[in-house]
């Protein structure tokens, strides 16, 4: 089997310093994985969730930081 994971997470912004080590409550972290199986080549998705209550990030990890989309 092939796979690939793709990671998200939804989250509500408790604190910030100037290195950007942030403070995150209720973190909500969606793991999707994407596998094929290769005796039929049809595509399984699997979505897993869990949520954490407080979380610390290290600034140095950070890559992108963005408002959520707005939906309408």
């Amino acid at each position: 089997m092939r796979s690939k994971l793709r990671f998200q997470h939804v989250i509500l912004h408790q604190a910030f310093d100037q290195h950007l080590n942030m403070i995150l409550s209720d973190v909500e972290e969606i793991v999707t994985t994407h596998e094929i199986d290769e005796e039929t080549d049809e595509e399984i998705v699997k979505k897993a969730t869990r949520t954490i209550r407080m979380l610390f990030v290290r600034g140095d990890l950070i890559i992108l930081v963005s408002p959520p989309l707005r939906t309408t």
